[in-house]
């Protein structure tokens, strides 16, 4: 790091010396996105389906099998009820997920992974760990973890901006990279 500090913007709103990290960030998680989309393809599972997939799979590892709540997964995935309930049907419809109820209460359901989505969960897993190797090809190990470093902690500025505090969310797991 050359210890240059990022110029704050001018009167017209531009940075003095433009500060390009976000675009990488931003551009480098489109384009891994759209390459595990190609993919995914052949499995039949569209963005949607594979990250509810993914975050039910993320819950199964802190919570045990007993899913989520089709509420707390719309918050997780940060979309309305109604857009994670026609996720749930289609992932239901092809047998990766299923709805049973909720014993605390009747009227809420929770939505757990089947065998058949547990399977695809670990198709997902396998591509990501050859989409990662192909992406951090002829990239150092020290560079690697000094990007994570720096990530984490650009995750952690966010979630104290945003909540003032980051409840430990900004921990990553190997399934987070």
């Amino acid at each position: 790091m050359s210890g240059k500090k990022a110029a704050v913007a001018d009167k017209t709103g531009r940075a003095t010396n433009d500060l390009r990290i976000g675009y990488f960030v931003h551009d480098v998680s489109r384009l891994r996105r759209t390459l595990f989309d190609q993919k995914m393809k052949p499995l039949g599972v569209t963005r949607s389906q594979w990250w509810v997939l993914a975050q039910l799979g993320r819950s199964e590892k802190t919570l045990g099998e007993q899913g989520m709540l089709q509420t707390e997964l719309a918050n997780v995935l940060d979309v309305g009820k109604v857009t994670v309930g026609g996720l749930i049907d289609r992932l239901e419809a092809g047998g990766f997920v299923r709805r049973m109820p909720c014993p605390n209460d009747r009227r809420a359901k929770r939505v757990v992974v089947t065998e058949a989505g547990r399977a695809t969960l670990r198709q997902m897993q396998s591509v990501s760990q050859e989409l990662n190797a192909m992406i951090l090809k002829d990239i150092p190990q020290e560079s690697i973890h000094l990007a994570e470093e720096v990530l984490a902690k650009m995750k952690t500025n966010i979630m104290q901006e945003l909540h003032g505090s980051n409840g430990g969310e900004d921990e990553m797991t190997e399934d987070d990279l």
